[in-house]
């Protein structure tokens, strides 16, 4: 028990500041991923229930696949084709050796990717929940395509995803575990080079563990404060 908390404590051989540090990673890259996201599946809702037959196949086959396909995989292929392409622009140009892409910007892209896929799905949900007489109503009124869509779509689109959005931030913190395999040192590589360097890896892994959780609770708090706000004046049957 003593040689757990000297290990993770802040004094001599401790690594709590190096878990704190790939966690605050974890958490970026979690951040950056699920707003990447944001805009692909929105990108890819709009595409489905209002563009053409083309378009709406185009986002329905994008979804498709990457629900599809395991997260690990689109990880690799990201990678390694990315570095591979890379590799031989560079080498065009004289340049010698194997040329990988940043680890975060590649872990970014790829939840970026994953993500988006189920957001689409989110939002376009969401879309076909909010009421058409309410825009009907704003036609009626004067209001342009654009401001009914900002001023009365898209409020009542947020408060019907807010809750499946909050689910697949969830997906996203464990997947950024993921990214650990393309050499980016974020919580779970920080807990394998932990446990490797002490062997000690059951304390390693329960600290990941909590430090997992905790970060995925005080964001769901944060979601959750964020529904009760979009469903602030509307009532309940």
């Amino acid at each position: 028990m003593m040689e757990a908390v000297r290990l993770l404590g802040f004094g001599t051989g401790g690594w709590a500041a190096a878990l704190l540090s790939a966690s605050a990673v974890t958490f970026l890259l979690s951040i950056a991923g699920f707003a990447l996201g944001a805009v692909f599946g929105g990108i890819a809702a709009a595409a489905r229930v209002g563009g053409s037959r083309a378009l709406a196949f185009i986002a329905d086959a994008y979804g498709t696949v990457f629900r599809g396909i395991p997260d690990l995989l689109t990880i690799y292929l990201l990678y390694f084709g990315g570095s591979m392409t890379l590799t031989t622009v560079a080498h065009l140009f004289g340049a010698d050796g194997f040329f990988g892409l940043p680890a975060f910007a590649t872990g970014t892209l790829a939840i970026g990717i994953i993500s988006g896929a189920y957001q689409a799905e989110v939002y376009r949900g969401a879309y076909l929940a909010v009421d058409r007489s309410q825009a009907e109503a704003a036609y009626a009124h004067g209001l342009s395509k654009y401001l009914t869509l900002r001023l009365v779509i898209l409020p009542q689109l947020m408060r019907y995803a807010i809750p499946g959005l909050g689910n697949v931030w969830q997906l996203v913190l464990k997947d950024s575990a993921l990214i650990s395999v393309i050499g980016l040192v974020e919580l779970m590589r920080q807990a394998q080079i932990g446990a490797g360097s002490t062997r000690q890896p059951f304390v390693f892994y329960v600290a990941a563990a909590a430090l997992y959780f905790a970060i995925a609770a005080a964001t769901g708090v944060l979601f959750r404060r964020a529904e009760r706000i979009a469903m602030r004046g509307v009532g309940r049957s």
